[in-house]
């Protein structure tokens, strides 16, 4: 709990600096490279998380992989967090601010869960079709399950549409039992 209410402390005061400087999708898409880079190997996750790995070796190893690839204010709030020791909430703080970008630009973010890739084509129709439903910016999170078999599961916040093979053959066999 104590970790959530500080990344958000945290993606906040980004957010309200990259609000200021008008430049919200520049910050989202440096913590996007950070998090890709970094946070989503678990290995380099266990090495920011290390207590006994000193700040300084952390502060090397961010601006070796970084420099002049994120803006210096990124940079800058990446060795804030070292020096306060949260760099190991990182990923928290990058999913709130996504949070954060997303609501104030309008954008739904639909899970799509399939059991083979979508094709560009059918990403496209998907985003058309959810946009024109929602009447709003739909951005998608994709997530690959082989056992729904095909089809698709789309969930936007609570709503969950489960148009999978798995889906309609547990349909059919509640529909069979209840009938028996």
């Amino acid at each position: 709990m104590l970790n959530i209410q500080l990344a958000t402390k945290y993606a906040r005061a980004i957010f309200e600096l990259a609000q200021e400087e008008n430049n919200l999708d520049g910050y989202a898409s440096d913590l996007e490279k950070i998090q890709s880079d970094v946070f989503d190997i678990p290995d380099a996750v266990k090495f920011f998380q290390n207590p006994l790995v000193p700040h300084q070796a952390k502060k090397e190893l961010l601006k070796k992989a970084f420099d002049g690839e994120i803006s210096d204010t990124t940079m800058n709030f990446l060795m804030l967090l070292v020096d306060k020791s949260r760099i190991g909430i990182f990923s928290e703080i990058y999913e709130i601010f996504t949070g954060l970008k997303n609501q104030a630009q309008g954008i739904l973010v639909a899970d799509v869960t399939f059991a083979f890739p979508l094709t560009k084509t059918q990403e496209g129709q998907l985003v058309k079709k959810l946009a024109a439903v929602t009447g709003r910016k739909i951005k998608i999170r994709k997530h690959e399950d082989k056992s729904i078999l095909g089809g698709l599961i789309v969930t936007i916040g609570d709503k969950r549409i489960d148009g999978s093979a798995a889906g309609r053959l547990r349909g059919l066999k509640s529909s069979m039992t209840v009938n028996a």
